[in-house]
């Protein structure tokens, strides 16, 4: 009975969906109040039923009901419970329902905090949502149908062991919350179009939704990141996966896009620039699902192989994308700005940092779609990797790393080049100064890719530094100095701080990170990173589903004992898989980290240790990054604003009855 209950929960979202989608079209002219807040009322119901459904199911998860075909192929009675109820988004039908239940979580937020806004955009951005939720809604009762029914078995066939990781909690909830959130920047976009009102109201209005989706989207990048290098066993950060690539790409046009929006806020420019980057973020973030669900690509990541879904995903984007595309040919040529841009000034600046970003992005698409494009028309296979990727990248991000710090200094409207090298002085001085010691004083030695590295990331970390600096000595006393500087500008600083950190840790894991593959009896040794890896001996293991064989390996630096690693080889009997578990030493400035391979005969084992520096400063800056934006999204400018403007629309609208 439960199931069927959750199946009829998301049958009756699907019409509540369509009413979200239609009636507020039918009022948002002729400004029909009852209409307008029917979009609010069906966007509340509509959450309500999703979330019937997706109890329904995790229910079933709980309850081992196998008698639900996606409960079989997922659960099973000895997977520990904190798996069971993450397992419910492991495989691609749960995890489209949590999609649109985050969809619909959003059309409720902006139910809720849009009240403010002017009635007739309110209604139109509910209405997309509510399309885009329509069609996700057919997907799932189409093609993929969660609560499928089939003859109950005794057990189920288990979780993928390669989930079966506290990482899937957090990674694609935070992943998802970023992909569904630049729909609430697409919805916004297309209102804007249809009802020709983009100025700095549209902008000051989109602007915290646009952000909160990147601050989730940065946050399950780095919490995927993490989790790929700890539970993979190939001790890497980023592999350039085609899957990891289709969360990278939005997250590059989502950057593009909030800086796009400060410009259009701040100056009344690049209005139809920054639509066409809120209809490229919410397409990029459709490509995911549809690499992921489709079967065109092989990766660790991907959730499903049935070319039909694959060609539903391809469809609804080719209505969707193709239908916001028509739109903004047809209005935005109407949507001319009325400002001077001058190139060396902070709207300037960003509008450079824009292009290479969008040129990256392309860059990535090319790479991820090249081999598959390359097959379909007969030419072959090729694969592209990391060599490409890496190429591409060191050429663009020298440029846009001195981008990001000049625009944190230049003044909007018009820059002064002089005045700009004095406010830069300082800082570049100090990053050239630092830069070129630090890879001496932590590594002894400098490559220069190190070097690079250093120096670029800490100008963005001064430079940013010395915006703020400046804020606050402004002012007489530093406490009215700090109060001073708005929370917008703290979340700029702070995300700027966090790639600036960021930069730091990939140049010098890069430079400085090795590896190596041995083969070690009991009691023998190997040197690596100046630390001595002793190999002491492997036995056996037990977990909740699994059984393991576990390596001793201690680890000593300067003959002092450093840490006692047991990387584990563990076997599912649930599935026959044999999966690798890593152990990990965590520092600071550096990990040290060690796969277990296969034993032989005579006692040995092969081993991989891993010496890899600063790679924890990757993860600190993503996070840094997700708390930068979570300040601006909550700079309370926003909040006033959009009450003032709310005022003078009620004010308008009564001097017209008048």
């Amino acid at each position: 009975m439960i199931p069927e209950l959750g199946h009829f929960a998301v049958i009756l979202a699907l019409g509540v969906a369509l009413l979200q989608a239609i009636v507020p079209l039918l009022g948002w002219k002729r400004r029909d109040a009852r209409l307008l807040a029917f979009g609010a009322s069906a966007a509340q119901g509509q959450f309500l039923c999703v979330a019937a459904a997706y109890a329904c199911l995790t229910y079933a998860f709980v309850t081992w009901d196998f008698s639900i075909k996606y409960v079989v192929e997922n659960d099973h009675t000895q997977l520990p419970l904190m798996y069971r109820i993450s397992a419910v988004w492991g495989a691609h039908e749960g995890s489209l329902l949590l999609w649109v239940l985050i969809l619909s979580g959003w059309s409720v937020a902006v139910s809720v905090f849009n009240r403010r806004l002017p009635p007739d955009m309110s209604a139109l951005v509910l209405s997309v949502l509510g399309m885009v939720s329509v069609g996700f809604y057919l997907f799932i009762l189409l093609t993929s149908n969660p609560f499928l029914r089939q003859m109950p078995v005794a057990e189920g066939h288990d979780l993928n062991p390669i989930l079966q990781d506290p990482g899937l909690a957090i990674h694609p909830p935070m992943l998802y919350m970023g992909y569904v959130g630049f729909s609430v920047a697409f919805s916004f976009a297309i209102a804007a179009l249809i009802t020709g009102r983009l100025d700095a109201a549209w902008a000051r209005w989109t602007r915290p939704w646009t952000t909160t989706a990147w601050m989730f989207l940065t946050l399950g990048i780095t919490f995927g990141s993490w989790w790929a290098y700890k539970e993979l066993g190939w001790g890497g950060w980023w592999f350039w996966d085609p899957v990891e690539n289709a969360s990278f790409m939005p997250w590059l046009a989502g950057t593009a896009l909030i800086h796009s929006l400060a410009v259009t806020e701040k100056r009344g420019l690049l209005k139809s620039w920054t639509v066409l980057l809120a209809i490229l973020a919410f397409s990029l973030s459709l490509l995911g699902p549809f690499l992921v669900r489709s079967g065109v690509l092989v990766s660790v990541h991907a959730f499903a192989s049935d070319p039909s879904r694959g060609m539903f995903i391809l469809g609804f984007m080719a209505v969707a994308v193709g239908g916001a595309l028509t739109l903004y040919a047809w209005r935005a040529p109407k949507l001319a700005t009325a400002g001077e841009l001058r190139l060396f000034s902070r709207e300037g600046l960003l509008l450079f940092n824009n292009a290479f970003l969008v040129v990256a992005c392309a860059a990535v698409l090319i790479g991820t779609l090249s081999p598959l494009a390359i097959d379909a028309l007969g030419f072959g296979k090729i694969s592209v990797g990391p060599p490409y990727f890496n190429v591409v990248f060191l050429v663009l991000i020298a440029p846009l790393f001195m981008l990001v710090g000049l625009a944190a200094v230049v003044p909007w409207k018009r820059g002064e080049p002089g005045e700009t090298a004095r406010r830069l002085k300082v800082p570049a001085v100090a990053a050239v100064v630092v830069g070129a010691a630090l890879p001496f004083a932590l590594f002894g030695r400098a490559p220069l890719l190190a070097l690079a590295g250093a120096v670029f990331g800490l100008w963005t970390i001064f430079a940013a530094v010395q915006d703020v600096w400046r804020r606050v000595r402004a002012k007489p006393q530093w406490r009215a100095g700090l109060a001073s500087v708005p929370r917008a500008a703290w979340g700029m600083t702070l995300a700027h701080v966090g790639l600036g950190i960021w930069a730091l840790g990939v140049s010098g894991v890069v430079s400085f990170g090795d590896e190596k593959d041995v083969r070690l009896a009991q009691g023998a040794e190997t040197d690596l990173g100046g630390y001595t890896f002793r190999f002491v001996e492997a036995g056996q293991a037990q977990g909740p589903n699994y059984t393991a064989q576990q390596g001793t390996v201690q680890v000593e630096h300067g003959g002092h004992a450093v840490a006692t690693l047991h990387p584990q080889k563990r076997l599912y009997p649930s599935q026959g898989t044999v999966m690798t578990q890593s152990a990990i030493e965590a520092g600071l400035l550096r990990d040290l980290y060690v796969s277990l391979g296969e034993g032989y005969d005579d006692g040995s084992w092969s081993l991989r240790v891993y010496y890899k520096p600063l790679v924890r400063l990757i993860w600190l800056g993503g996070v840094l990054m997700f708390l930068g934006g979570l300040l601006a999204a909550a700079d309370k400018r926003y909040r006033l604003a959009r009450a003032a403007e709310r005022k003078a629309v009620e004010i308008a609208a009564a001097a017209k009855v008048m």
